[in-house]
């Protein structure tokens, strides 16, 4: 099964954790990440990834969530497909780099998009193409299916 982790889903352990919803989603967070280390979960990653994390201002945070990238066992480049894909995306009220995410792990194949962010998953959830959750939704699900 292949995920795709937003920036915002990487970036979760970093942020503040006095909130228990956050510690929550970087608990789920860190969880999905050791599945993918263990090999039981497979990551995608795409150039749009590449492209926000090397905006994040803080060095080691870029660094660390770049070595996710090795671990991918797919990536995607910016193709007329994913532009077109993006597009229907944003006629549902995406914003265009959250639908631009959302159409690379489409184009990847992946089943779950997982993302911290409330804006996107209070536009979209379900579609024909991919599963958008929350972390802490997923891990739910996981473990009802073990």
């Amino acid at each position: 099964m292949r995920m795709y982790l937003d920036n915002c889903c990487f970036n979760r352990p970093f942020d503040d954790q006095s909130s228990l919803s956050i510690r929550l989603e970087t608990e789920a967070k860190l969880a999905i990440q050791e599945k993918i280390k263990s090999g039981h979960l497979s990551l995608g990653w795409s150039y749009i990834l590449d492209f926000e994390n090397k905006a994040n201002p803080f060095l080691e945070r870029q660094i660390e969530i770049q070595r996710w990238k090795e671990l991918a066992d797919s990536f995607v480049n910016e193709t007329e497909e994913i532009l077109i894909k993006m597009n229907e995306l944003t006629a549902l009220s995406l914003k265009p780099l959250d639908a631009l995410h959302i159409a690379c792990a489409i184009s990847l194949q992946c089943q779950y998009f997982l993302t911290v962010d409330k804006g996107i998953l209070k536009r979209v959830t379900q579609s024909s193409e991919i599963t958008i959750m929350n972390p802490v939704n997923f891990i739910i699900e996981w473990e009802s299916l073990q």
